[in-house]
């Protein structure tokens, strides 16, 4: 019987999500190949926590894609025998007049999520630890809560492995080649044929697509955690992101002692190179989180007792490439979620591995395609 072979590289957020959907395939060989080790902290699954949720602010057409996910979250929950997620809730804040509450709106309604919209009186006695603007709505969105991407992304490797996948860890790809017929994938430790490729290599994935140049930059999220003043409860209760008129995202720790705050995009630092660890954090860095405290959560200490760094790619647009790579059609791309990948990864996972096998996508990803051209 003849087994088609498939290479995944890069084994975090999409990727481990890939592997262990090949594995699942009858006729099919699934290699995984990991620079470090699966579940590590430098790509964009770091962190601790990330924030799963059914409202969609970007755009409701992400809808049917969470609505998968969410399906295999639980199926996935159930294979590796671990809580994977805590559902809690997530409540989203800001002006009526702002795009996001809008989409956030337009996509509970559409869809027929549960949710529930909260003004000032009942976000004071029901949710006191967030400050609100005089202007501000909120959207509880039920469907909601924290993932744990680290032990997330290791049950599943762990798990592709059981089902037959091979891993290959702490080996760097340096290029993948496709000849027409296959695809040849060069490492640090030999070179190896394959019918297709799966490049998930997060934010070193300009390295082997140096198509994406350009309009996929990298940049370094900044995450603090702080606990709360004396005399105030613990931490408890929803995920929460205020989208305007500024943005931030916050997440209860899974340990009850602290929460987790971090920054929009525009507060990115831009980076070259995911490994340039060099630069410091400064107290210039944490200005933003304390202007964050003092205006919208006044329950948090202001004295960080955590402070970290990852790396994740992301669009000009904000939008996810989920097609094949320029020129090819043995090699599928997932990159550049712009931190908005990890809820929706077993869906993408599924849809690439499925674009891996010459299949269509279980659920309706045409309004991610776009046309890429190398820079000039």
């Amino acid at each position: 019987m003849n087994h088609t072979r498939v290479a995944v590289i890069g084994l975090g957020t999409m990727g481990s999500q890939v592997l262990k959907t090949l594995a699942e395939e009858k006729g099919v060989t699934a290699v995984g190949f990991e620079q470090f080790s699966p579940g590590h902290d430098r790509g964009a699954g770091g962190g601790e926590s990330r924030i799963f949720r059914s409202a969609q602010f970007e755009d409701p057409r992400y809808v049917p894609i969470l609505k998968r996910a969410d399906e295999l979250w639980e199926k996935l929950e159930g294979q590796t025998g671990r809580q994977l997620r805590n559902m809690t809730g997530c409540v989203l804040m800001g002006p009526p007049s702002h795009p996001h509450i809008k989409n956030a709106l337009a996509s509970v309604t559409e869809y027929g999520l549960e949710y529930d919209l909260l003004d000032q009186k009942q976000m004071k006695r029901t949710l006191p630890q967030f400050t609100m603007d005089p202007d501000d709505m909120a959207i509880l969105d039920h469907r909601a809560g924290m993932i744990r991407p680290e032990l997330t992304i290791l049950s599943t490797v762990l798990l592709a492995e059981s089902l037959g996948a091979e891993v290959r860890r702490n080996t760097q790809v340096l290029d993948v080649v496709d000849t027409g017929t296959g695809v040849t994938v060069v490492t640090d430790q030999g070179s190896h044929e394959f019918d297709r490729v799966v490049v998930a290599a997060g934010p070193w994935v300009n390295r082997l697509v140096p198509d994406l140049r350009g309009t996929l930059s990298i940049r370094r999220p900044i995450s603090v955690w702080y606990a709360p003043r004396p005399g105030t409860r613990l931490p408890s209760g929803p995920a929460f992101i205020r989208l305007g008129p500024r943005h931030f995202y916050g997440v209860p720790s899974p340990d009850g002692i602290s929460v987790k705050v971090g920054l929009s995009v525009v507060d990115h630092l831009v980076v070259n190179e995911p490994n340039d660890r060099d630069r410091p954090i400064t107290l210039e860095d944490l200005a933003p989180f304390n202007e964050i405290l003092e205006g919208y959560l006044p329950t948090l200490q202001p004295d960080p007792i955590r402070v970290t760094t990852y790396f994740e790619g992301y669009m000009e647009d904000a939008r996810p490439v989920v097609q094949a790579a320029p020129g090819s059609e043995n090699v599928v791309v997932l990159a550049g979620f712009s931190g908005h990948g990890f809820k929706i990864a077993p869906a993408i996972g599924e849809i690439g591995a499925k674009f891996a096998l010459g299949n269509a996508s279980p659920v309706d990803v045409d309004f991610l395609h776009r046309d890429i051209a190398a820079p000039v």
